[in-house]
């Protein structure tokens, strides 16, 4: 009786523990949605001063639209392991608003942390800073050292600072390439390329040791263009000739040795800057012009993100237009079924599509397109859903950012206008497959393959017993079907003989002012021009609305996005980031893994492949 006693004592006292442990996760459990809910309903309210500078301060790449699904990337924020990007759109709103808002004085370009962007974009936003000077604000710029992207904004101002001991590195722009054939002969490895164009030179880099003479010559005509149209636009800006910024990357060495190393003196006295100011000498003049914040020191100021909200809120307490262009987005490598924001996946941005089609409210569509190609598959599925669009009577206009080839320019060919920039990277109208086999890397330590199939196909996809014939067959007798329907597609869609179109494909790659000599866009201008375009075709008058349309995002996302934000917030405020050592050509060594991973999600499909190079 005793040990029962005993034993339902025990188990007594197991219950309360495990009841009491109960109450306290409860207790954590309700703290914790009560401080998530805090969280997700306050919202910063920032304070614009009665006059302030504008601090336009982009991270990262510019890009059309940030990349990764939201819960994902505001993780990513929070540890600091994402790869900074700034959309294009939201400092082309804020730099509006602000030539419109007494309230700005002056806008101050900070773009030591910008680490990227298409010319295309910079030249969009060069346009609204000159929008902004034109309305009578100041616009000045400041940095430390300036790389050739940064100093393309920087010169827009103006006036452009640098510290005593900064500079400004101009390179011009470079095109090399990486090639595996060596170690990939030394290893056995294979790689059996099967493709239609004569310029289509993507898969080069398995399969040759240097660049083919016909990537060579295409590649110098692109370049240059790029080169050409920096040099007009950064001289025009500075009031210098475009053969000065020629001299001033040629001759850096010469030029920065007369002045005994001093870089800064170097770049002033060609010209690039207007002076030279440490950081604190700067903010004293755009106290001058904004005023002067005492608690903190300098200038009043606000930066462009909270700013950017205050614009948002305005956006929202406005009357919705019942008579839209929808303006949808294709940022990224193509490729099949549904992706994340940041690469276009074909079902994902059919949806899209397939939505504005059957929504009473929007009248047109603006395909913004910023991609290098990928899966053909995945191009078709988009291109059908714009011919849809077209066949119930919505107008769609393809504007082309930084770059639009081969799947990209493929999305494309059926609008009923193409635009793009002078400076875009289009046209590679080809198709390729690559398929690595490892039979004698296996053999070089001794593993055979042996065995049977019921049919020549049988066993095929089994890489390591080297390319069935049957397969190869099939792989090169699909790439030129698929091919010359690329070609037959363009051709209907662009009103050209297909023999036309044949010789300004074959995988060659244009720069849109050539592009449109070409035949291959319509004309020249930026999404604003497009969405113009798309409600002139749709005869919307000019009281139409513009509606931006993005993949779907529910509370969960929203609220992964603040907390991710206000992490990253905290992070920074302490002090403490993570660190990543400098490792020499690690930027590139990133790349070429991205590559491999690409080639890699191509077994068992490469005949879909459309190219994942802009060329």
């Amino acid at each position: 009786m005793a040990f029962l006693r005993a034993i339902g004592t025990f188990f007594k006292y197991i219950w309360y523990a495990l009841d009491g442990l109960r109450k306290v996760l409860h207790l954590v459990l309700l703290l914790l949605i009560f401080g998530v809910i805090v969280a997700a309903a306050s919202r910063d309210l920032p304070i614009v001063p009665r006059e302030a500078a504008l601090v336009l301060a982009p991270e990262g790449r510019l890009v059309e639209e940030r990349s990764g699904a939201p819960f994902e990337r505001a993780l990513a924020e929070a540890t600091g392991d994402a790869e900074a990007e700034t959309r294009v759109r939201d400092l082309v709103d804020v730099l509006r608003a602000a030539r419109e808002d007494d309230r700005i004085k002056a806008v101050v370009l900070d773009l030591s942390k910008m680490s990227g962007g298409g010319l295309p974009a910079l030249q969009d936003l060069a346009a609204e800073i000159a929008a902004v000077r034109k309305a009578g604000k100041r616009v000045l710029a400041w940095g430390e050292y300036l790389d050739q992207r940064q100093y393309y904004l920087a010169a827009q101002a103006d006036e452009v600072y640098i510290d005593p001991f900064g500079g400004v590195l101009l390179q011009g722009y470079a095109y090399f390439r990486t090639y595996y054939k060596g170690t990939l002969d030394k290893l056995g490895v294979k790689v059996h390329v099967f493709k239609v164009g004569t310029h289509k030179s993507a898969p080069d880099t398995w399969i040759r040791t240097d660049m083919s003479p016909e990537d060579r010559e295409e590649a110098q005509g692109w370049v240059g263009a790029l080169w050409t149209a920096y040099k007009t636009d950064v001289a025009t800006a500075r009031g210098i000739e475009p053969d000065a910024l020629q001299a001033y990357a040629d001759k850096a060495g010469e030029g920065v040795r007369e002045f005994a190393g001093d870089t800064a003196q170097y770049a002033q006295s060609r010209g690039l800057v207007n002076g030279l100011k440490t950081r604190e000498q700067f903010e004293d003049v755009v106290s001058g012009l904004a005023g002067m914040d005492e608690d903190e020191h300098s200038y009043n100021s606000v930066d462009w993100r909270q700013y950017l909200s205050v614009v948002r809120s305005e956006e929202a307490l406005h009357k919705k237009a019942d008579r839209n262009v929808a303006v949808i987005v294709a940022s990224g490598e193509i490729m099949d079924g549904e992706q994340p924001p940041g690469t276009v996946g074909g079902d994902t941005l059919a949806a899209l599509l397939r939505d504005a089609r059957f929504d009473d409210e929007v009248k047109a569509v603006v395909l913004r397109i910023d991609s290098p190609g990928g899966s053909m598959m995945a191009s078709e599925v988009v291109r059908r859903e714009v011919a849809a669009l077209k066949a119930v009577g919505k107008p769609v206009v393809a504007s082309m950012a930084s770059v639009a080839a081969s799947g990209g320019y493929y999305i494309a060919m059926d609008a009923d206008r193409i635009l793009a920039a002078p400076s875009t990277i289009t046209g590679s109208i080809g198709v390729f497959a690559v398929l690595p086999t490892f039979e004698d890397t296996l053999g070089k330590v001794g593993v055979t393959t042996d065995g049977f199939g019921t049919t020549k196909l049988a066993g095929a996809e089994h890489i390591e017993r080297g390319l069935n014939p049957e397969l190869g067959s099939i792989l090169q007798s699909s790439v030129e079907n698929a091919y010359q329907r690329f070609v037959g597609a363009a051709a209907k869609a662009r009103d050209r003989k297909v023999e036309e179109i044949d010789s300004i494909a074959q995988g060659k790659v244009w720069s849109g002012k050539d592009a449109k000599a070409a035949g291959l866009i319509d004309d020249f201008g930026n999404v604003d021009d497009a969405i113009r375009i798309a409600a002139e075709l749709a005869s919307l008058g000019p009281h139409h609305g513009t509606r931006w349309v993005e993949q779907s995002s529910d509370w969960r996302d929203a609220l992964a996005l603040k907390m991710g934000a206000t992490a990253a917030r905290f992070v920074a405020g302490t002090g403490f980031a993570p660190l990543e050592p400098p490792i020499p050509g690690a930027a590139l060594l990133r790349e070429e893994v991205k590559h491999l991973e690409r080639m890699r999600a191509l077994q068992g499909r490469p005949l879909y492949f459309c190219g994942c190079e802009p060329r």
